[in-house]
């Protein structure tokens, strides 16, 4: 949880977008979660480090042909919006070449007013996320597996990914800041995995909620009130996940606290666990829950129930509430949020989505609708116009109108 605390750059990235179409290296989809709008299933941002399999891939010579094929999509790295993408195929027909995978992605993004409690850099064209990470995932399906991830970003997001529930200068937290920017380390741990079961030690992103800080993996460029104030970012400690079978997915581990790296502010010491159950072949139920001393925020309790449902092939529903409550110095903080979000897929390009919020914190309730579309170009590229309404009614917080306030934003996110 963080505390409260227009076209020339179009042109800029479509430049990039044409250099980088022209490298050697190899281009990466997209990351999107497993509901988000225009990804269907989560994949990982792969760029493969064993190029050896890439003169062996069958369709580089003659890509034409094989995106006439039939073969779909899916399989040689076409779609009905854009040219067919000799890297991708090649990096995705030769997927099993190395379980090793590096990749990234640039954010840019431009919004006309502060939210209030996030966003704060109004009027300016900024980088909110460069990134960088490299991963191998523990694949305990033929014995015992090791695995591993780094993420490592700059930006002006940096100060709210950082570990900002450690003490001061530990780790991340105010030592990699440079004005508004900065750097932020937001995971690093090993894994072992075996069977259904896989542990993973070190630092990690949360599991609470249904929005999260990597920004290709969101629909929208801001962020739910919810999510920014009434949830973790990152932990460390260690988080076990067991598939105990096709529907169920168990999580349970112990963290120090929230927001900490490789550091324990106070007493921190809770546990994070939950489930993830496919209630039906529409609808997916999580429930993830804290308990214990947080560190900097104190003790107490949160949880977060995500309802994620498939109305049609194209037209899913989130439902996203969360309460948390946590007593420090004596004080205790009360906080809760419903979220709903309706995201709509036109086609392989085009998705257009709407979020409607409300959060309560002490006594105060928070209203925001949002609107939005994301525009895909190319395999690699995804802009993300939208625009906010949002209003305090008792005007309990600076920077948020009472009588509400409208603000509009886009943004850009180039993965490689």
């Amino acid at each position: 949880m963080r505390k409260l605390k227009t076209s020339d750059w179009l042109l800029t990235l479509a430049a990039a977008v044409g250099l980088a179409s022209t490298a050697t290296a190899q281009e990466t989809m997209m990351v999107q979660r497993a509901d988000a709008i225009l990804g269907g299933p989560e994949q990982s941002l792969i760029q493969q480090i064993n190029g050896e399999c890439a003169p062996a891939a069958p369709c580089a010579p003659n890509f034409d042909s094989a995106c006439d094929s039939g073969l779909g999509c899916d399989s040689v790295g076409c779609d009905s919006c854009y040219v067919f993408d000799t890297d991708f195929a090649l990096q995705n027909l030769c997927s099993d070449c190395s379980p090793y995978s590096v990749g990234g992605w640039l954010q840019m993004g431009y919004h006309n007013k502060s939210t209030g409690l996030f966003n704060n850099r109004p009027g300016q064209l900024a980088t909110h996320q460069a990134w960088l990470f490299a991963e191998k995932v523990a694949d305990g399906s033929d014995g015992v597996d090791f695995g591993f991830r780094a993420d490592v970003m700059y930006g002006i997001d940096a100060g709210d990914t950082q570990s900002f529930g450690n003490n001061a200068d530990r780790w991340d937290n105010g030592t990699m800041d440079h004005g508004a920017y900065g750097f932020a380390i937001p995971q690093l741990y090993g894994e072992v995995a075996v069977g259904d079961l896989s542990i993973k030690a070190g630092h990690f992103y949360t599991l609470l909620g249904y929005e999260v800080v990597t920004a290709p993996d969101n629909f929208f460029y801001s962020h739910a009130f919810t999510m920014f104030n009434s949830e973790a970012f990152t932990h460390t400690g260690a988080l076990a996940t067991y598939a105990a079978s096709d529907d169920l997915t168990v999580y349970g581990g112990w963290t120090l606290g929230w927001d900490t790296g490789f550091d324990r502010f106070g007493d921190g010491s809770s546990f994070l666990g939950g489930l993830s159950l496919s209630v039906t072949d529409e609808l997916t139920a999580t429930f993830i829950t804290t308990v214990g001393d947080f560190g900097a925020i104190g003790e107490g309790y949160s949880h977060s129930l995500v309802l994620d449902m498939a109305l049609t092939d194209n037209l899913n529903y989130v439902f996203q509430t969360d309460f948390l409550s946590a007593e420090l110095a004596g004080a205790t903080n009360e906080s809760y949020g419903i979220n709903q979000y309706l995201l709509y897929s036109i086609n392989d390009c085009w998705g257009v989505g709407g979020r409607a919020e409300w959060w309560k914190s002490n006594g105060n309730s928070i209203y925001a609708l949002t609107g939005g579309v994301n525009y895909k170009p190319t395999q690699n590229l995804v802009i993300r116009p939208e625009v906010r309404y949002q209003w305090d009614p008792e005007s309990a917080n600076a920077g948020i109108a009472s009588d509400g306030d409208a603000i509009f934003g886009v943004d850009a996110i180039l993965t490689f």
